[in-house]
């Protein structure tokens, strides 16, 4: 097989693999995104007050 060949074959292959694909609908779409982004919040608060707290230990420790 030459290079075209073999890019034509590979693009078939992606092509049927992608009709496999379950895409999620808009509705679930938005649901996950939401998710997400409540996910990294809270993790981002969480990682907020852990360092404020281990900052204001430090400084007790320090002075």
């Amino acid at each position: 097989m030459n290079f075209f060949q073999r890019l034509v074959k590979y693009l078939r292959e992606v092509r049927m693999e992608l009709k496999k694909v379950h895409w999620p609908s808009r509705r679930e779409l938005l649901v996950y995104t939401g998710i997400v982004l409540v996910t990294v919040l809270v993790v981002s608060l969480f990682f907020w007050l852990m360092d404020t707290a281990f900052l204001a230990l430090l400084r007790l420790i320090i002075r």
